[in-house]
């Protein structure tokens, strides 16, 4: 065994206490540190690596090195006012859950070394109960919300091949012809599915949303657009769209395919914790009505980065499109192993995370931060309207707050008014009803009301020191 190697082993108990407190330091200094450091890169860091060394000198020369170097440049991105993207942090069991997954190194795809993939089901089952959702659908882990779609669209795109009676798994996309995909204000993720699908990104088709600001489907519309479709078609709806979490009327677009054939995906990565909270769960009703349903967890389940959950009616369909065939994987089975249900031939145990945090706080804690960071959304929103400068562009309906400012709204002036609040709060530009803004987006559980006190201050200070 390599000399450093067999040291570090000998003193790992040591070592991974000092690594343990520096991992609790970091922790401890989330409140005070700043969001998003605005510091430039360390030498090497941004245009290459600095000299790789025969000698490395081990574990603790490393941690020095990433202590002095990296760590004081990297966000607060576990804490309580990093609001952009929908991150979440990592609650203390799934923090723990999520060490003890590098720590027993499980790849969880196999029945020939079953165990993870048993505990990946579990927790599958606890998720479809948090979510509503019926036995009648069946999850696996993924690795965030756009491999979510993607497995979702991909089933879907072997739906269009059932039904128009060719094996798009054996002869490719081009079997099927021109294939039209349907949504409203479809994520962005969805364009980039259908590109990796062979589908084409020109196959999404925008329906008109609703008036007066909606980000939602307009459904009489998207009927129209069935009744003129010359074939099957995949719907996209949305539970939850990104600058402010607008639901579509899942019940109804499912209702619709009574009469039109085709295949309904919803993406409701963050939107389907409304089903939590009993003031918005009727935002999510008929979600499971889906054929397939992506939610992300590292969002705000509060998990650590990367995890989401693919929910289909049709696993069969699954199978036929990511199966592998190699006897050193085991035989494809009525109950496929998790290595024949996704892209990924192997996978960390990342659903050991989820389980701890949902074994330790229940449905009833995951309510209380739902509902926390709904709280705080709304006092954000009330605190832009109060702000001499700002405007809100579209009602806090559920964990996001769209504005911008009043006058001049250009990209460049809310980048510099992001950058001038990045290092006590987070956010990120968006487009929305063809005008630039910003976007805060609560979904930590640490975030309390003091979080969105010291946030609203310094957005006002923000403003006021841009527009002087």
């Amino acid at each position: 065994m390599h000399p450093e190697l067999a040291s570090d082993l000998a003193r790992l108990p040591e070592l991974l206490e000092e690594t343990r407190q520096q991992a609790l330091a970091f922790l401890d200094g989330l409140d005070e540190r700043p969001v998003v450091p605005q510091a430039a890169p360390p030498r090497g860091g941004a245009l290459g690596p600095t000299a790789f060394e025969e000698a490395g000198g081990g574990l603790r020369a490393a941690l020095a090195e990433f202590g002095e170097r990296w760590e004081p440049r990297l966000s607060a991105s576990a804490g309580p006012r990093y609001f952009g993207f929908v991150t979440g942090g990592a609650t203390p069991a799934a923090l723990a859950g999520d060490w003890l997954t590098a720590t027993f190194d499980q790849n969880s795809n196999s029945s020939l070394d079953p165990t993870g993939q048993h505990l990946e089901r579990e927790t599958v089952g606890w998720l479809r109960e948090l979510f509503g959702l019926s036995e009648a659908h069946h999850g696996t882990f993924v690795s965030g919300a756009t491999m979510s779609t993607t497995v979702g669209l991909a089933i879907a795109r072997e739906w269009l091949g059932e039904r128009l009676g060719v094996d798009v798994a054996e002869d490719g996309a081009a079997a099927l012809g021109r294939v039209r995909v349907l949504s409203g204000s479809a994520h962005s993720s969805v364009s980039k599915a259908l590109s990796v699908l062979g589908l084409g990104r020109t196959a999404l088709r925008a329906v008109p949303v609703l008036p007066g600001g909606r980000e939602a489907v307009d459904v009489a519309a998207l009927e129209r657009e069935l009744a003129a479709a010359d074939g099957p078609c995949i719907v996209v709806a949305n539970a939850g769209t990104v600058n402010t979490v607008d639901f579509d009327d899942l019940r109804a677009i499912a209702g619709l395919r009574e009469r039109y054939g085709f295949w309904l995906h919803v993406d409701a990565a963050f939107g389907a914790f409304a089903a939590l909270t009993p003031e918005h769960a009727e935002l999510v009703a008929g979600l499971d009505l889906a054929d397939s349903v992506c939610i992300d967890l590292h969002k705000w389940l509060n998990v650590p980065y990367d995890s989401a959950v693919q929910f289909t009616r049709r696993p069969d369909l699954q199978a036929r499109v990511f199966q592998n065939a190699a006897a050193y994987l085991g035989p494809l089975s009525e109950r496929p192993d998790l290595v024949h249900l996704t892209p990924e031939n192997s996978h960390r145990l990342r659903a050991l995370a989820a389980w701890f945090t949902l074994r330790a706080y229940g449905r009833s804690g995951h309510r209380e931060i739902v509902e926390r960071c709904v709280a705080g959304a709304r006092a954000f929103g009330a605190a832009v309207e109060r702000i001499d400068g700002l405007c809100l562009l579209a009602p806090v309906r559920l964990n996001v707050v769209c504005f911008t400012l009043e006058t001049d709204p250009t990209p460049e002036l809310l980048t510099a008014l992001a950058a001038e609040l990045a290092e006590e709060a987070f956010v990120t530009p968006t487009r929305y009803a063809g005008r630039p803004a910003l976007r805060a987006a609560f979904s930590n559980w640490r975030t309390t009301e003091a979080d969105v006190r010291r946030a609203s201050e310094a957005l006002a200070q923000a403003v006021r020191k841009l527009t002087a």
